[in-house]
């Protein structure tokens, strides 16, 4: 019987694992270049570490099951309330900030898209200890660097969530319709937004400022907050000290008022990277990210944190791996056979000549009793560059023989010329 996958996930094969293994090896380099040390948290949490935050209704989104002890327990649908927990667990006693990242797993029962499935991996960062504008400035550079790195042609749009909340706040909206407003926003629903300001008793005149202000653009956008939001506002005072800041960083960025990013616990700034390159069409944010509270609502104290999390396989379906990797330069060492087996002192040999290749080289050793002429064959057809041919004479003459697959050119030497005659093709 055939079994499928389970619907929503994917088989990686070895070419779009290099691809991936290196498009995270490059976001580790840098973000511990900066400062960042990576964690790891498990991927099973209890079930309240996600309701506490986000209500009863994400069970839905989640795959969740109790386990023979009858723990209500749940496969983690992102990574950033494990990480507080952790810390609040962990990591509560260390200096301040804490600097950590983190790639994972994680996983939602939702309708499959392109480059959205029910497992999916996050990579992402957190400053935890301080949402002042230098962390804030600082967790969107970095990802900014992680995404140039990568050759993404992006964009970085960020904002701010206090401006809205401080317009609706200036006439008493209360907390549980302002979450409501922001969701709204955040899903781009205008027509809706207007209808539940009018229903709620907002004057024209307040409707009309927000939606300026969600609908505007870089200076202008600055403009509007300045025009509308009173002039003592910390979230605009905090807004225009990020901006110079990341100034600083020569981070191209728009500032866009617009983003709400639809969660209650983002308490100040908050910023999007979208694919610009057309290749994932109108689902094209591929990062997002922004100050939060959360350490109280696990049990710790309130400790302001700010971070940002990739949809690494969004992020994937944008990158394109340089042809320098696209081809190996791999190696196989062919023991030559006479009659029907091999000669012992002549596959003693290949096995020490292939552990010697391996300290350099990916290098493949015939486990199948082959033929020279299979051996070559099955060298071609995984398309490697060399083949290191060992027989009697070359056993007797303490050499091999190296031959370029890709030239046809080959010549008898020591296994320390062949390393060094690979190493100067293979570059």
């Amino acid at each position: 019987m055939r079994i499928e996958r389970a619907r929503g996930t994917r088989d990686f094969l070895p070419a779009e694992m290099r691809k991936r293994r290196i498009m995270e090896a490059r976001m580790q380099d840098i973000a511990e270049r900066w400062g960042y040390e990576e964690i790891r948290t498990p991927t099973f949490e209890r079930s309240e570490l996600f309701t506490l935050k986000s209500g009863e209704e994400i069970l839905k989104e989640m795959y969740e099951f109790k386990d023979k002890g009858g723990r209500h327990l749940a496969l983690r649908p992102e990574l950033t309330a494990p990480v507080i927990r952790m810390y609040v667990n962990e990591l509560k006693m260390v200096p301040r900030p804490t600097k950590v990242y983190y790639f994972g797993n994680c996983f939602r029962y939702e309708e499959p898209q392109k480059a959205r499935y029910r497992e999916f991996w996050q990579f992402g960062a957190e400053i935890i200890g301080s949402d002042r504008p230098e962390a804030q400035a600082e967790i969107i550079a970095l990802a900014y660097f992680i995404v140039k790195s990568l050759g993404v042609k992006a964009e970085l749009h960020v904002g701010h969530v206090g401006l809205i909340r401080a317009i609706l706040r200036d006439v008493k909206v209360e907390e549980a319709e302002m979450n409501k407003v922001m969701r709204l926003i955040d899903k781009g629903e205008r027509e809706e937004v207007i209808a539940f300001m009018s229903e709620i008793g907002a004057k024209k005149e307040l409707i009309a400022n927000l939606m300026r202000l969600i609908d505007s653009r870089g200076k202008e956008a600055l403009e509007e907050a300045r025009r509308i939001v009173t002039s003592d506002s910390d979230a605009l005072k905090e807004l225009e000290k990020l901006l110079e800041i990341l100034d600083y960083y020569d981070v191209v960025f728009t500032l866009n008022a617009g983003i709400a990013r639809g969660l209650d616990y983002y308490t100040g700034m908050v910023f999007e990277i979208y694919e610009a390159g057309g290749k994932l069409g109108a689902q094209n944010q591929v990062c997002g990210g922004g100050s939060y509270r959360l350490a109280a609502l696990f049990g710790g104290i309130d400790v302001p944190s700010t971070g940002f999390a990739f949809g690494f396989d969004r992020l994937a379906e944008s990158f394109a791996l340089e042809e320098r990797y696209l081809k190996r330069k791999e190696v196989v060492v062919v023991p030559i056979r006479e009659g029907n087996d091999y000669d012992r002192d002549v596959i003693k040999e290949a096995i020490k000549i292939t552990s010697k290749l391996r300290e350099f080289f990916p290098t493949h050793l015939d486990v199948m009793s082959r033929s020279l002429s299979a051996q070559l064959s099955y060298a071609g057809s995984i398309r490697a560059s060399f083949a290191v041919l060992v027989g009697k004479k070359e056993v007797k003459e303490g050499k091999v023989t190296l031959r370029d697959l890709d030239t046809g050119e080959q010549a008898k030497m020591s296994v320390e010329e062949c390393v060094k005659k690979i190493k100067a093709l293979a570059v």
